[in-house]
């Protein structure tokens, strides 16, 4: 029998980077994935490649419409499930003094307000003894500059973690949270188009970190798992895939 065989996911945020990683790995095991993006070549490309076992649907992490068609979707296709993996995230960089209205809002409303109502909206779905696993950051608790808005806003989202698991509990629900350091994804390379401030971005980053070194997505998609399907007597918890860089 394989790892996760008859075992069901949704993961918003699972076309590219941590959130593909971990559904490849999902669907390897033998489970049926949703994933989400909102890039119609991001979702061709990983439909391809999840192929059967996965199903890869067009929805926007911050729109309230979205979500709810979303929950429609996963009702249709699972009935119900056993990992809500809540992933998508992304930081636009602009000191305190540049840092504008809209990026602000855009900054909660990814980060914080829709991971709030994907939960509200997908958790009445999810069979007893399943696992809500949020993707939180290492900028919610070290002090970065240029961040402020996504670190505050992966801060709420921490915090959102404890009150989904206490109030969730009942149901047999856990809830936790991933906390990623840097990784080896695109998103540095969204945010610094110009390849060499994101070159010299990233040399700052790995001489940072204890390990000098930059995660890869598979590390943190192992994490993940762990946190879904293995760490059975844990909620509420933070997991740190950093490096050491949040502990040293």
């Amino acid at each position: 029998m394989e790892r996760f065989e008859a075992k069901r996911a949704v993961i918003i945020g699972g076309t590219s980077g941590i959130g593909l990683a971990t559904a490849k790995m999902l669907v390897d095991g033998g489970a049926r994935v949703l994933v989400t993006g909102r890039s119609q070549a991001g979702l061709d490309s990983t439909q391809q490649e999840l192929g059967k076992g996965g199903i890869a649907v067009a929805s926007d992490a911050r729109s309230l419409a979205d979500i709810d068609a979303l929950a429609s979707r996963v009702k249709a296709e699972f009935e119900t499930f056993d990992l809500l993996f809540v992933n998508a995230g992304f930081s636009l960089f602009a000191p305190l003094e540049n840092t504008t209205e809209a990026t602000f809002d855009e900054m909660f409303n990814l980060n914080a307000k829709g991971p709030f109502f994907a939960v509200q909206k997908l958790a009445p779905l999810m069979n007893q003894g399943s696992a809500v696993v949020l993707t939180t950051s290492v900028a919610n608790v070290k002090g970065m500059p240029m961040i402020a808005a996504y670190g505050g806003a992966k801060a709420a989202l921490r915090s959102f973690a404890r009150t989904f698991a206490a109030e969730l509990l009942p149901r047999g629900i856990r809830v936790n949270a991933v906390s990623p350091g840097p990784i080896e994804t695109p998103i540095i390379g969204k945010a610094f188009p110009d390849k060499a401030m994101a070159d010299h971005l990233t040399g700052q980053m790995r001489e940072a970190n204890p390990m000098k070194r930059f995660g890869t997505p598979e590390e943190v998609a192992k994490a993940v798992l762990f946190l879904a399907f293995d760490a059975t007597y844990t909620t509420g918890l933070e997991l740190p895939v950093d490096g050491g860089w949040s502990q040293l």
